[in-house]
């Protein structure tokens, strides 16, 4: 079992950034691909980022793609997303995920991943 506790969400304006954490509870913390979602009210949990175990190789949505960037720091156990040039469509409900098999087979599916942290807010004024 993975426990993820999430930080760094808040309000912020247009065009501003934000750095989201997740710090997980395990020992076999670089095992596991981990990956960044989010959801607004009313929609279903999208796909923002992942990253590899052994952060070789990183992933991402479209709509993010140039102004977020996932990282992982596996002495700490923890996952980030820096997010800049953020727009009020990013408001949302960021989720950290945890998969050993990096949500196989489809990664961008939040079915296929194991273990959830509780979520942080994102909110960005326009």
């Amino acid at each position: 079992q993975v426990q993820l506790v999430e930080s760094g969400g808040g309000l912020v304006q247009t065009g501003g950034s934000l750095r989201l954490s997740c710090e997980a509870s395990t020992s076999t913390f670089n095992s596991y691909a981990m990956a960044w979602f989010r959801q607004a009210p009313r929609t279903e949990r999208e796909f923002v980022a992942a990253i590899t175990y052994s952060a070789g190789n990183t992933f991402y949505d479209d709509s993010v793609k140039g102004r977020f960037t996932i990282s992982r720091d596996n002495a700490k156990n923890t996952v980030y997303l820096q997010m800049n040039s953020l727009k009020p469509e990013d408001t949302a409900n960021y989720y950290c995920a945890a998969d050993v098999a990096m949500g196989s087979p489809h990664y961008k599916d939040y079915r296929q991943w194991d273990f959830w942290g509780q979520g942080t807010q994102v909110t960005v004024s326009s």
